[in-house]
């Protein structure tokens, strides 16, 4: 079995401020160790459902977070950028039996989590056929894309609630709940339980019934917190300037979507 880790930060056990999300902060030292120790459980998890073959995109901010040496040798660490526009599921393609999102976290407008967001945060809402996205939403599309089923999810209850609405088939792992600016969260150690046996539930389920089915037609949506963003966007080929802060995108392959993305958001 080949199995894909897309791993962000902002859906980790107890994380609550961006301090703790950011480099140059002290406190983002522990919530770095945090993120590998639930990437690294999700490995376990998918080699204790038969998983041979492993790779781990480092999904938040510079791409430089996990602690390489505590993963796997069966497992392969995406670092950093590439520009391409699958982006948080970089080199995921058909060849993979299924998609793992660890340490994800509600999208933006949301009061799920005190870092919700979608993307940047100059972007106040990216919708996908009028329904408001989150990145789980936009790289759950992407895995469709190359019929890949995206099978367990871990984050914040919000994100959760969203997958399972969008892919009722998914596994979810919740470790926190947002309160306003603060969070309700279950221990780390916990969390590193149950992120493992969730992984192996969700491997040894049903993955088919996580296939997702895309639209035949999409209409993207970004509205940014200022103009001037939408209009520098409102320039990109087959975008319209849909108000102040609004520009519009639309297309019938997902794919130019993801690319439309990548130039606008």
């Amino acid at each position: 079995m080949k199995v894909y880790i897309s791993a962000d930060i902002e859906g980790t056990a107890g994380i609550t401020n961006w301090e703790e999300a950011e480099k140059p902060h002290d406190t983002y030292q522990e919530f770095r160790e945090r993120m590998t120790d639930e990437v690294v459980a999700a490995c376990e998890g998918a080699i204790e459902a038969g998983a041979k073959e492993i790779l781990v995109k480092d999904a938040h901010d510079s791409g430089r977070n996990i602690i390489a040496a505590r993963l796997p040798d069966c497992a392969r660490l995406i670092r950093g950028w590439s520009g391409h526009p699958f982006s948080m599921v970089q080199e995921l393609d058909a060849s993979f039996d299924a998609l793992l999102f660890v340490g994800y976290h509600a999208k933006a407008g949301s009061d799920d989590n005190p870092l919700a967001h979608t993307l940047r945060l100059r972007i106040a809402h990216l919708a996908i056929n009028g329904e408001i996205a989150s990145e789980f939403h936009i790289y759950s599309y992407a895995a469709a894309l190359v019929k890949v089923p995206g099978v367990f999810l871990s984050g914040d209850a919000g994100i959760c609630a969203d997958a399972q609405r969008i892919n009722p088939g998914i596994v979810t792992v919740p470790v926190s709940r947002g309160i306003g600016p603060s969070t309700l969260s279950i221990t780390p150690g916990l969390a590193v339980k149950e992120i493992r046996a969730g992984v192996t539930r969700a491997l040894r389920g049903d993955r088919a019934a996580c296939h997702i089915t895309l639209p035949k037609h999409f209409t993207l949506e970004i509205k940014y917190t200022t103009p001037v963003d939408a209009y520098r966007a409102s320039w990109y080929p087959g975008a319209k300037h849909a108000a102040p802060r609004t520009v519009q995108f639309e297309t019938g392959d997902y794919f130019e979507v993801l690319r439309a993305i990548k130039f606008m958001a």
